[in-house]
């Protein structure tokens, strides 16, 4: 194999991590019946004439294991975030107090928990595509280097390299997925 073409595989590995740990992150906003400010984190509020993380307009706390609150710091704010929680399909009623929404958490039934397991094969299907699309990356810069002269062998091993490489990722996906469904379905 020459030296002259090299595949920035250590790019490829970094991007596939990023899908990863946002991956990591959307499960971490599936709730398991215990009450968590992650799973708000993908909640996005229309504030201000733009898109905006819910920690960015209010404070999050979990005063006890079945309930969340929001102090909303602008009270015109009020009505945004609680339309945006009540969007979210989390599932979770929001009841207002003054600038104070407060999000008890339902104990979860067998129906909502199978809903949760499809939400969380979505969110692991999304990563998979991610991984694919750096996986497509990484195959146009190998043409690419073909195109430039690089062996038919080379090609062959850089080409082995970026799919072992998406394999690997892939296979953490099925597992991270395997893993959180079955702490939803755990009673």
């Amino acid at each position: 194999m020459s030296e002259d073409f090299m595949i920035d595989t250590d790019d490829l590995e970094r991007r596939m991590q990023g899908a990863m740990g946002a991956l990591k992150t959307e499960f971490a906003s599936l709730r398991t019946g215990r009450a968590s400010s992650s799973m708000l984190e993908p909640v996005m509020v229309e504030a201000y004439g733009q898109r905006t993380p819910i920690n960015q307009v209010g404070t999050i706390n979990v005063p006890e294991p079945r309930m969340v609150t929001i102090n909303v710091w602008d009270k015109s704010m009020v009505g945004a975030v609680e339309k945006a929680i009540r969007n979210s399909g989390l599932g979770i009623n929001p009841q207002l107090n003054g600038t104070i929404i407060m999000l008890p958490i339902p104990e979860l039934n067998e129906e909502r928990r199978r809903d949760l397991t499809r939400v969380a094969a979505q969110y692991a299907e999304s990563a998979r595509v991610a991984i694919r699309n750096v996986r497509r990356d990484g195959m146009d810069q190998v043409k690419k280097a073909k195109a430039d002269g690089m062996s038919e062998d080379d090609q062959k091993f850089w080409e082995t390299e970026v799919q072992d490489l998406t394999n690997k990722y892939i296979s953490n996906v099925d597992q991270a997925l395997e893993g959180k469904q079955a702490e939803i379905m755990q009673v």
